[in-house]
C-alpha cells in the first residue's frame, strides 16, 4: 500500500472507514512502526485508547484461537464418526460424555467457523397409495407421538430408496414412540403387503416374539389397509390405528424418521450404485441409530441406551 506523508491514504479515508473494527486495529498494529499509532488511528477513525485495549487482549485472543482449533479437532472426529450427520446439539452431547465441558453455542460457532456442517433436509417423495375401500380403523394417537414406556406404541411408514438407472428399493419401518428405537424394518424391490408385514414381524422378534396390546399406527396406504396386514396384526396381538386419508401430519413421526434416515445415508447423493450398496447403507445406519446415535427427545442418548435405562429404573422401583 502507498501512503502520503500528510496522513491521508491514497484510496481515500471513507473507503478505509468501512473496515471492521478488528481489521482496522490489526492494520494499525501491522503499520504503526512506519506511520505511528496516532496518525493511523486518525485516518482509520478509531480511538488510540481502543487500540491499546485491543493490543492488551492479544494474548487472550490467541489463546482462544488455539482453544477453538483444539475443539474443532474434537468436533471433526465426532462429526466424521457420525458419517458427517451430526449437527451442533449432538456434537455437544458427545463432547459432554467425553468430559469436554463446552456450551452448545460455542460448538455451533466453532463448527460454523471451521466449515463443519451436519446434513440437511431433502425434498420428500411420497410413497403412500390410498386405499379408498379399506375398512375404517380409528386414529388412536391423534398426533400424540409419545408413549409411556417401550413396546406400547409404534408408528410405521414406507419410503423409497433410489438406486441407479431410475430404479427403487422400498423400506418399511416400525418405530417405537417411547425409545425412538427402530424395532423392525424390511427392504424389498416391491411395495406389496409382505413388505410391511415383514417389518412388523421383525419388530415382534425384537420384542421377544410379542407385541401383544401394542398400538401400531400408520397412514391409509393399501398395504396397511389390506386384509393380510390386519391378519398379521391380529396374530401378533397388535391394535391397529390409522390417520385420516391424505393427511400426512397424522403420521408425522414415521415420516420424519424416514426423512432423517434417507438424509443421513444419502448425504446429498441422488442414488446408490445398486441394491446391495443401498441395503448395506441402511443396515449400517440402523445399527448405529439404535446403538449409538443420539436423539434429542430422549436426552441425547441412543434408543437402546434409553431402553436399558428404563429397565434399570423399573427394576429399582
Amino acid at each position: 500500500m502507498s501512503w502520503r506523508w500528510n496522513g491521508t491514504y491514497c484510496g481515500g479515508p471513507r473507503s478505509i472507514s468501512r473496515r471492521t473494527t478488528g481489521e482496522s486495529l490489526q492494520f494499525v498494529e501491522d503499520h504503526r512502526g512506519a506511520f505511528g499509532v496516532k496518525r493511523l488511528c486518525r485516518v482509520l477513525e478509531c480511538s488510540r485508547s481502543g487500540f491499546y485495549r485491543w493490543l492488551a487482549g492479544a494474548e487472550a485472543r490467541f489463546a482462544r484461537q488455539l482453544a477453538d482449533a483444539e475443539l474443532a479437532e474434537h468436533i471433526h472426529r465426532i462429526h466424521t464418526d457420525s458419517d458427517g450427520t451430526y449437527g451442533s446439539p449432538r456434537v455437544a452431547a458427545e463432547l459432554a460424555d467425553a468430559g469436554v465441558r463446552v456450551n452448545h453455542k460455542r460448538v455451533e460457532r466453532v463448527m460454523r467457523a471451521f466449515g463443519i456442517v451436519g446434513v440437511h433436509l431433502r425434498k420428500k417423495v411420497r410413497t403412500t397409495i390410498p386405499e379408498p375401500s379399506a375398512t375404517p380403523v380409528p386414529d388412536l394417537l391423534r398426533r400424540d407421538f409419545t408413549a409411556p414406556e417401550p413396546n406400547t406404541r409404534y408408528v410405521g411408514d414406507i419410503t423409497y430408496l433410489p438406486v441407479r438407472d431410475g430404479q427403487f428399493l422400498y423400506l418399511a419401518t416400525v418405530l417405537d414412540l417411547c425409545s425412538k428405537r427402530l424395532a423392525g424394518w424390511s427392504i424389498a424391490g416391491h411395495m406389496r403387503t409382505e413388505l410391511v408385514t415383514d417389518a412388523l414381524k421383525a419388530a415382534a422378534l425384537t420384542r421377544g416374539g410379542s407385541l401383544d396390546g401394542a398400538i401400531f399406527h400408520s397412514d391409509n396406504g393399501a398395504q396397511y389397509a389390506s386384509k393380510d396386514f390386519a391378519q398379521v396384526c391380529a396374530d401378533l396381538g397388535v391394535i391397529r390405528s390409522r390417520g385420516a386419508v391424505g393427511t400426512s401430519a397424522d403420521n408425522a413421526a414415521a415420516e420424519s424418521f424416514n426423512a432423517s434416515l434417507k438424509r443421513e445415508i444419502l448425504q446429498g447423493r441422488n442414488s446408490w450404485s445398486g441394491p446391495r450398496e443401498a441395503r448395506l447403507a441402511v443396515f449400517r445406519w440402523v445399527t448405529r441409530y439404535n446403538t449409538r446415535r443420539r436423539h434429542s427427545s430422549i436426552g441425547q442418548i441412543s434408543p437402546i441406551a434409553y431402553e436399558q435405562r428404563s429397565i434399570t429404573l423399573t427394576t429399582a422401583a
